[in-house]
């Protein structure tokens, strides 16, 4: 898995807030989150665009055993993952956003470029 950000979580718990928030970027294109979320959510996305763009039974396995919506793994291979052919990487880019009122974390925005 890409990074090794904790996230002051558990395991368990990280894996699947990872999971859910890589599913509702590629689901909806852009989410507004902290900047060191933002970034292991970008490595874990590039990695199944990635996977989307080889088209293998392989990977489609894969992506199906990350993302949590079928309907999500299909939009990869069939749209998302075509729309990058020509890209070496670098699918997401992250926009910083300033602090969040009430504990002053930096927020970003994560958006599929």
């Amino acid at each position: 898995m890409p990074g090794t950000r904790k996230l002051g979580r558990a395991t368990d718990h990280r894996k699947a807030m990872l999971r859910g928030m890589v599913t509702f970027l590629l689901e909806n294109g852009k989410i507004e989150t902290t900047v060191t979320r933002a970034k292991e959510v970008s490595a874990m996305t590039d990695k199944m665009i990635t996977l989307g763009k080889a088209g293998d039974l392989h990977s489609k396995r894969q992506v199906l055993s990350y993302v949590t919506k079928e309907s999500v793994a299909k939009k990869v291979f069939d749209d998302i993952a075509p729309s990058y052919e020509g890209r070496n990487g670098g699918y997401t880019k992250i926009i910083k956003i300033g602090p969040r009122r009430g504990d002053a974390a930096e927020m970003a925005i994560i958006q599929l470029v």
